[in-house]
């Protein structure tokens, strides 16, 4: 090939590159368009989370999440203002409270224990929860192998999963450990004709369905009784008159299980003088909460709370004149 050919050729391809260069520059030339090889995906990872505690195995499985609707209906004593605030500066929605259902299976080595049971089949806070059963299936767990269900109080969401709708008990071989001042003040059939406030007959009728059916399983505990082997009632009045928290101990290491002891992470926690419009006295219920954080704090004793964000394991440190909850980190390997 000549000299003028050799550069003719190298010319018109310099040239033939720059206009590729130039076109996908501008958006004439465009690559193929990637396709999706698979539709998005319309389930989530199961609902359970194991971790150890001494010799013990510790299982988290969810009711699913409880809607509450607008914060500032259910978490009183401040303003509209001073609430939104606090929920979006830490990143949650101002408008919808969504709480989360974290029930407890204690596995000891020799029995299985439960802690609450969740809201059932009832429809009373949305479809979204009810899915004990089905969580428990997925996390391998027989209702039959439930030895006891642990009772924090008689609220829907922690007994109205005791029984199913044909009457029978979900746990059949479970027996219930309550305290006696709720199982009395909720199962009170006087208390049916109340009408303020509004909650006070659908949650009556519930507890008596759940729990008289099974009166001869419950046993009462006391504050500061270890009832069985390695879990200890702590009394805690407020939310209700019973409301009791777990002290699980093993190998020298605590775990409390706090139940309603607060509803939110960031609202009762780093307030933890606020109330919520549930409890039966507010007062005491605050004061409980702050007495109970307080020992946790003092002695970084882990504790699970109900309703904070799954799996809603981790500590609670002092932060001015509150607290601040620090999640624990998830250990997928066993």
């Amino acid at each position: 090939m000549s000299k003028e050919a050799l550069s003719l050729s190298r010319r018109s391809l310099l040239a033939g590159a720059g206009l590729t260069a130039a076109a996908a520059y501008t958006g004439a030339f465009r690559p193929p368009l990637a396709h999706a090889k698979a539709p998005f995906a319309t389930t989530q990872a199961p609902y359970f989370y194991r971790f150890p505690h001494g010799k013990m195995q510790m299982t988290m499985v969810s009711d699913g999440p409880l809607p509450l609707g607008d914060p500032s209906g259910a978490f009183l004593g401040t303003s509209k203002e001073d609430v939104t605030k606090m929920l979006t500066d830490n990143f949650l929605s101002p408008t919808n409270a969504v709480l989360e259902q974290n029930i407890l299976v204690v596995n000891t080595g020799d029995k299985l224990y439960i802690v609450d049971t969740g809201m059932g089949s009832s429809t009373m806070f949305g479809p979204t929860t009810g899915k004990l059963m089905a969580t428990l299936k997925a996390a391998g767990i027989d209702p039959a192998d439930v030895d006891g269900i642990l009772a924090t109080h008689a609220h829907c969401d922690h007994v109205w999963g005791i029984m199913n709708d044909n009457g029978k008990p979900n746990f059949p071989n479970a027996q219930i450990y309550i305290s006696q001042a709720d199982f009395d003040f909720w199962t009170d059939e006087a208390k049916l004709a109340l009408k303020d406030p509004a909650y006070m007959k659908p949650f009556v009728e519930g507890a008596r369905k759940n729990l008289l059916p099974v009166r001869d399983r419950i046993v009462f505990v006391k504050d500061g009784q270890e009832f069985v082997p390695g879990i200890q009632a702590i009394s805690a009045p407020g939310h209700t008159v019973g409301h009791t928290i777990f002290m699980i101990t093993s190998e020298g290491k605590s775990l409390a299980a706090i139940g309603d002891l607060t509803h939110h992470h960031v609202l009762l926690v780093e307030k933890p003088r606020l109330e919520f419009a549930y409890d039966t006295d507010p007062k005491q219920s605050a004061g409980s909460r702050v007495r109970i954080l307080d020992m946790l704090a003092a002695n970084k004793i882990p504790l699970v709370a109900y309703h904070f964000p799954w799996p809603g394991h981790g500590h609670v440190v002092k932060s001015g004149d509150g607290f601040r909850y620090i999640a624990a980190p998830m250990n997928m390997a066993l």
